[in-house]
């Protein structure tokens, strides 16, 4: 929008808001347009990411085609970042280091009230 357009709408709102409730308007639309500018970086950093995973399975895909020998340094890179990604989920839900037994155990060593 132009200067003049610009004008034109804000003297709009005044005649049919009137001085009063044109600044709260105002506010209002300026909320709604951060919300919808928000809500459009979030859909556009979703479909980024989409797009890398998407991009990181063809990789794989690739690799395992080429049986994982004399790969390029992008297919390398990919089945790392992979790697990598799978490992902080496996690490994220490994199970404690204690038996069955043990754990019994400590439960059984708290002290009662």
């Amino acid at each position: 929008m132009g200067f003049w357009e610009l004008f034109v709408v804000l003297v709009v709102g005044l005649i049919v808001l009137g001085p009063e409730r044109l600044p709260t308007a105002v506010r209002s639309v300026a909320r709604w347009i951060k919300t919808i500018k928000q809500m459009a970086t979030n859909v556009q950093a979703e479909i980024n990411e989409e797009l890398r995973v998407h991009e990181l399975h063809q990789n794989l895909k690739k690799a395992e085609q080429q049986g994982m020998d004399n790969l390029s340094p992008e297919l390398k890179r990919s089945i790392n970042e992979l790697s990598d990604a799978a490992q902080s989920v496996t690490h994220s839900y490994k199970p404690s280091e204690q038996t069955p037994e043990q754990v019994q155990n400590s439960s059984n060593d708290k002290p009662s009230k």
